[in-house]
C-alpha cells in the first residue's frame, strides 16, 4: 500500500491511532518500518498526512498523526461496468478507484451469468475492502459512490439519462470504428461491457439513453485493460 488508510474505529484519540491485521502486517513486512519512522497515512472520508510510529510489533501498531493535506480530487466519471468474472471482480473494482472514479455502478448485461451475482465477491464487504486497496494505492481517501445495477432495462431507461444531464456519455464497444471525441463536456458516463461487448439489443439501449460509441480497435481487451486504456485516453 502507498497510503495507510485509518478508518475512524481506528482513532484513539484526535491524533493517534492503533492498528491492527492487514494493515500491522503490511507495514510490519512490507515497509519494514520501526518506531520513529514516517507512514504516509489518510483517514477515510478526510485528510491525508504523516504517521509517525510510536508503537510496532506482533500485537499493534500506534502512530501520532499529522493530517494536513487535502485528498486529491476524483475525476467527474461515471463507470458503468458489466458485471465481470468473479476471479476478475476484486481487480476491476479496485482499479476503477484508483483510478479516482467518482461513481462506479456494477452493471447487469446478457453476457453476464446469474452465478456471478451470487459470488461472494459481490457482497458489500467484499466489494468496500476492494475499494480501500484501490485508495491505497492511489494514495486517496475518499470512497467512490459504488452501486449494483441488477436490472439493465430499467436502470438503462430510467435512471441513466440523469446521469447524462449536462455531460459526456460513451458506450465502449468493438467494431463501431468510433473515436474519442476531441471535446468532452463534464461529468462523463463510460459503459465498458463484457468481454467481447454488448450485446446489438443492449448496444441500442444504451445510444438511445444518449451515450455515443467509442472503439479502442480491433483487439478484444480484457475489462481491467480496457479500463485503464478508456481512462487514461479520455482524462
Amino acid at each position: 500500500m502507498n497510503l495507510v488508510l485509518l478508518l475512524p474505529e481506528d482513532l484513539t484519540a484526535p491524533a493517534r491511532a492503533r492498528l491492527t491485521g492487514r494493515r500491522l502486517a503490511h507495514v510490519r513486512e512490507v515497509h519494514r518500518a520501526a518506531v520513529g519512522d514516517e507512514l504516509a497515512v489518510g483517514l477515510l472520508g478526510g485528510n491525508m498526512g504523516r504517521g509517525r510510529v510510536l508503537r510496532l510489533d506482533d500485537e499493534a501498531l500506534e502512530l501520532e498523526l499529522t493530517l494536513d493535506q487535502a485528498p486529491p480530487p476524483k475525476l467527474p466519471l461515471t463507470l458503468l461496468i458489466a458485471v465481470p468474472r468473479p476471479k476478475v471482480l476484486n481487480r476491476v473494482v479496485a482499479a476503477a478507484a484508483s483510478l479516482g472514479a467518482a461513481r462506479i455502478v456494477l452493471l447487469n448485461a446478457w453476457k453476464v451469468e446469474k452465478a456471478y451475482w451470487a459470488s461472494p465477491r459481490m457482497k458489500p464487504e467484499n466489494l468496500r475492502e476492494q475499494v480501500i486497496l484501490g485508495l491505497e494505492q492511489a494514495k486517496d481517501t475518499v470512497l467512490p459512490d459504488l452501486r449494483l445495477a441488477r436490472l439493465f432495462r430499467p436502470f438503462v431507461e430510467d435512471e441513466l439519462p440523469g446521469l447524462l444531464a449536462g455531460g459526456t456519455g460513451l458506450m465502449a464497444h468493438p467494431g463501431t470504428g468510433a473515436a474519442v471525441p476531441k471535446v468532452l463536456a463534464a461529468p462523463v458516463t463510460l459503459a465498458i461491457g463484457p468481454e467481447g461487448g454488448w450485446v446489438e439489443a443492449e448496444v441500442q439501449s444504451l445510444l438511445k439513453a444518449g451515450l455515443k460509441p467509442l472503439d479502442l480497435g480491433p483487439r478484444i481487451l480484457r475489462t481491467e485493460t480496457a479500463l485503464a486504456a478508456l481512462v487514461g485516453r479520455l482524462f
